[in-house]
């Protein structure tokens, strides 16, 4: 089993405040959050949601937050979180746009890069798929992987 870095990424101010001031995740409103075609903004999907649920008790438990208003989340903040770390590991929503900024910013640094494919979504289906395919160009400084792949164990 891999002993990644962890450090849980929001944008600033959005959702329900944490107890450090700034919001873990995104609310299903927030700018960012999907939006339907009529550009209204729409409610994640359920698994999301769980999942979204799930890095809120992270980011709680005293995980380091930081809050970036770009879309790469690679700087000098996560560099610091994620300091001792062989690996930074990367999940979110959207593949296409914050995971692959901070993915290739986080390459760019030296740092080795793992992108949780089942674990991210993108804009849409096909382009999660086209972010995925670039970072495989970066090999081996990203590599892209699944949570079974990361976790070492099957997942139910």
């Amino acid at each position: 089993m891999r002993s990644p870095g962890h450090a849980a990424c929001s944008p600033p101010s959005r959702g329900a405040p944490s107890s450090r001031g700034t919001s873990p995740l995104p609310c299903p409103t927030a700018p960012g959050a999907p939006t339907s075609t009529s550009g209204r903004s729409r409610s994640y999907p359920r698994t999301t949601r769980s999942t979204l649920a799930g890095l809120a008790d992270v980011a709680a438990s005293g995980a380091p937050v930081v809050t970036r208003t770009t879309f790469g989340k690679w700087g000098p903040e996560l560099a610091a979180a994620t300091r001792d770390a062989g690996e930074l590991v990367l999940a979110g929503v959207a593949t296409d746009c914050c995971v692959i900024s901070t993915a290739l910013a986080a390459a760019d640094a030296g740092r080795r890069v793992l992108v949780v494919a089942d674990a991210c979504a993108g804009s849409t289906a096909e382009n999660h798929q086209r972010a995925l395919e670039v970072m495989r160009l970066y090999a081996p400084l990203i590599e892209v992987t699944t949570i079974e792949g990361v976790l070492g164990t099957a997942t139910p």
